[in-house]
Order: structure tokens, then sequence, then C-alpha cells
């Protein structure tokens, strides 16, 4: 990112806050610098990145506009799904530059088996970005005469769908005190009859794509995803809670009383943060690198399932700490400490990274 793009995020967070959706300026620059495409292949026009890569930008544009990075994360985490859909619609779908996938990752959907298809029924709800995306992925139980499929572990048999825009209703019933402008409304469609092709599953053994990418399993590639959310969001709100104190400590008697010892918890919890986010950051490099060699990963896996999870915890826990220590400017919704309070209690609101 380069302070042109840092300019135009910033000059454009209120206005999607007040409009319930990414601008027009953002979806522009968005495309252009194809972070909806981050994880898709170069050959499709994608950006192919790495996961160090990925998780940096992302963290980046979340540091600037928590709204903004959910929406690219959410997006480009869908827009992955390339790597395991019919290579030939793939290449047909992603000829189109604007291109954009989202949905949900429930399974409150229906999928009747039928020659050729399937019948679909279901309604998902959170589908960030709805408002621009091309395409709509939805996880459905598979049914046959009405009775839901079990797999090899006697469980119901779920697969992933994508279906185009026209498809489907989109319900705007996104009304959140945070991450307004990710617009993640619900969906439903009735009686939609898709090919086997629009089937997918989204698990590394099923890959239709050679890139390593595709051969990471995609619930420590959603941890850390989100996680880097929380990291950047975090990061603005100690910077901004480091400058309030700043500004205040010009009053000697608020310093004295107050501020030799706000500075020294803030201290403690910018060390904290520094210490977890290497350890994130330690655990995705050494997964990735495991996965260059082939070697295993349980391990890494779940720690990052773990110190994740506890991150974002402890995020919560400092945040509600320094917020009632930042006077009536936190508590004022055009502010910037506001908006961040508020998008990083949205997003804990979101299942994954839950304890």
């Amino acid at each position: 990112m380069n302070q042109t793009h840092i300019n135009l995020i910033k000059d454009q967070q209120q206005h999607a806050i007040n409009c319930k959706a990414m601008t027009a300026a953002q979806l522009d620059l968005s495309i252009s610098e194809k972070w909806f495409k981050i994880w898709v292949p170069k050959c499709l026009g994608g950006l192919e990145f790495s996961l160090l890569e990925g998780m940096q930008l992302l963290e980046e544009l979340a540091y600037h506009d928590g709204g903004l990075a959910w929406t690219i994360t959410l997006c480009s985490g869908a827009n992955l799904f390339v790597g395991f859909i019919d290579p030939k619609i793939g290449k047909e779908i992603f000829q189109n530059s604007q291109v954009c996938l989202g949905g949900s990752g429930r399974a409150s959907g229906y999928a009747e088996r039928e020659q050729g298809g399937y019948r679909i029924k279901g309604h998902w709800k959170y589908a960030t970005g709805a408002p621009h995306l091309t395409h709509f992925t939805a996880n459905c139980v598979i049914t046959e005469k009405g009775i839901p499929v079990l797999d090899e572990n006697d469980q119901q048999l779920i697969y992933s769908f994508f279906f185009d825009r026209n498809d489907v209703l989109i319900h705007y019933d996104w009304d959140t005190f945070g991450l307004e402008c990710t617009a993640s409304h619900s969906f439903s469609v009735e009686n939609l009859f898709v090919k086997d092709s629009r089937s997918f599953v989204i698990n590394e053994s099923k890959s239709t794509w050679p890139q390593l990418l595709y051969q990471y399993p995609f619930i420590p590639l959603a941890e850390l995803t989100l996680l880097v959310n929380f990291i950047g969001m975090y990061k603005r709100f100690i910077d901004l809670v480091e400058r309030y104190f700043i500004v205040k400590s010009q009053d000697e008697v608020w310093l004295k009383d107050k501020g030799k010892l706000y500075f020294k918890r803030l201290d403690k919890i910018q060390d904290d943060f520094n210490k977890r986010r290497d350890v994130i950051y330690q655990l995705a490099e050494q997964s990735w690198s495991n996965l260059e060699k082939e070697m295993d990963n349980a391990i890494i896996y779940n720690r990052i399932a773990i110190e994740s999870r506890s991150f974002v915890s402890s995020i919560k826990d400092h945040v509600m700490q320094l917020f009632p220590l930042c006077g009536i400017e936190a508590a004022q919704r055009e502010k910037e400490m506001n908006i961040v309070f508020r998008n990083i209690f949205t997003a804990s609101q979101h299942s994954l990274l839950q304890e």
C-alpha cells in the first residue's frame, strides 16, 4: 500500500459507514489493486500471494480501516475457492476483472440430487460484500428423496456451491453498530437447479489447482486471515489510545494523578501485543515452510487454533480496559477510536475465533 491508497481509504471510511456499503471509490481501488484476488492464480488475473504476503496486506488494511479489510478478507477468502472448482469454470468466471465471490459457511441449505446436478433451496446469513458480489457461495446438506445423505463417518454429507448473482434473493438485513460497510446481508434461493460443476469440496485433498496455497487446510488459513484483521484493528486502537494519552499528558495534574499509571498499563499491553503477534507470524511462517517441504503440520495447526483464539480473547479484554480511560471522546460515533472499538466488537461475534 502507498500513501495515496491510505489517503483514499481514510477519506472514504465515514462515507462507507454512512452508506452501509463499500463506496465506489473503495470498490474501484480494491479491484484495480486486485485485493479481492490475493489468493487467485496469476494466470487468472490474481496476485497469487503466499500466506505471509496475504496476512501482511490484510493486517495493514485493517489498521487503516477495519470494515474495508474485513470485506477484502472475506471476499478474497471466497475467491480462493477457485482452487477447488472445475478449472474450466474457474477460467470462465475469472475472465471478468470484477469477479467477486462471497457467501456463508453455514450449511443452512439443502441440495436434492438430480440427474446432472442438484435442486437447491436455503437461506444463508452474513454474505459479506453482498451488494458487489458476482457469485454467492453456500454450503448445503445433500439429500436424496428428501433424506440427508451420510458420509463415511455417518455425518450429514455437505457440499459447497456457487450461484450466479441473478439466481439469489438478497435480504438487506445487515444493521450492526460496527463493520457497517461490510454489508453482510442474508441471501436465499428457492428451487434452483445447478449443474454438478457448480459444486465443490473445500479440502486440500480435493484441490483442482497445483498452487501450494490450495494444499493449505482451510480452517487454519481462515483462522490466520481473520486474526490479522483483529491484529490490525487492535494495533490502531492502541496507537489512538497512546495519542490520546500524549495529548492529555500536557495537563500536569492529569499526568501526575493518572497519566503515569495509564502509560505504564499501556506499555504492558503493547508488550503483550508484540509478543503474541510475533508468535502468530512465526507459526504461519513455519507452517508454510513445512508445507513446502511436505512435512507434517498437525501440531502447528493446533497451535494456530489455540493461539489465535487466545489472542482475540486478550484483545477484547485489553480494549475493554483501555476504553474507559479515554473519556467521552471515545464514545463519540464519528471519532476514529469509537469506529475501531465498534469494528473490533462486531468482528468478535464471528464464531470462528471465539474460545
